[in-house]
C-alpha cells in the first residue's frame, strides 16, 4: 500500500468513527490511528528517496548525452583534419559535424525534457500525497479544537445552572 492509499484508509477511519452525542467528536482507537501515522512516516521517506534517485537518473542521463556530444565533436574534428587537405571533403565534413552535434545536443534536449516531465510528474503525486496528508492533519486539529470548544461550553452551561438554582433558593432562605 502507498502513502497515498494509507492516507484513505486513516481519513475513512475518522469519516467513519463512532460520534459521541451532542458533541463534534468522535471515538477513534488511538493505536490504530498511531498505528497508521506511523505508517505514513515511514512511507515518506521511501517517496522522497524514489524522487531523489529519479533526480540522480535524470542528471546522469544529461552528463551521458554530453558526454556523447563531446565524442561526437572530437570525432568530427578528428575527421575534419584528417580531410583538411580537400577543402570540399573539409567543408562537408565541417557541416556534417554540426549536423550531428546540433542533432545530439536536440536528442539531449528532448531526454532532459522527458526526465523532467517524468520527474515533475512523480513530484506532483507526491505534492498530492502531501497536501492530503496536511488536509487530514487539519482535519484532526480541528476536530480536536471543536471537542475543546464543546467542553468549555458545557462548564459554562453547568456553571449557570448551579447559579440559577442559587438565586432561586435565596428567597426561601432570606
Amino acid at each position: 500500500m502507498d502513502v497515498q492509499d494509507r492516507i484513505d484508509a486513516l481519513i475513512s477511519l475518522v469519516e467513519n468513527a463512532r460520534a459521541m452525542p451532542m458533541s463534534a467528536s468522535c471515538v477513534l482507537n488511538r493505536g490504530e490511528v498511531l498505528g497508521m501515522l506511523e505508517e505514513i512516516r515511514k512511507a515518506l521517506p521511501e517517496e522522497l528517496q524514489q524522487a531523489q534517485v529519479l533526480l540522480r537518473e535524470r542528471e546522469a542521463v544529461l552528463e551521458e548525452g554530453r558526454r556523447e556530444a563531446e565524442m561526437i565533436v572530437i570525432s568530427a574534428r578528428e575527421q575534419r583534419g584528417s580531410l583538411v587537405n580537400d577543402t570540399e571533403v573539409a567543408r562537408e565534413a565541417a557541416t556534417r559535424a554540426e549536423t550531428v552535434k546540433a542533432d545530439a545536443l536536440q536528442e539531449a534536449y528532448a531526454i532532459r525534457r522527458e526526465v523532467d516531465d517524468y520527474v515533475d510528474a512523480k513530484l506532483a503525486n507526491f505534492e498530492v500525497v502531501l497536501n492530503k496528508t496536511l488536509a487530514a492533519v487539519q482535519r484532526g486539529r480541528d476536530k480536536l479544537r471543536g471537542r475543546d470548544e464543546m467542553d468549555a461550553l458545557g462548564e459554562h452551561v453547568q456553571a449557570a445552572d448551579s447559579g440559577q438554582a442559587a438565586d432561586e433558593a435565596q428567597p426561601f432562605l432570606g
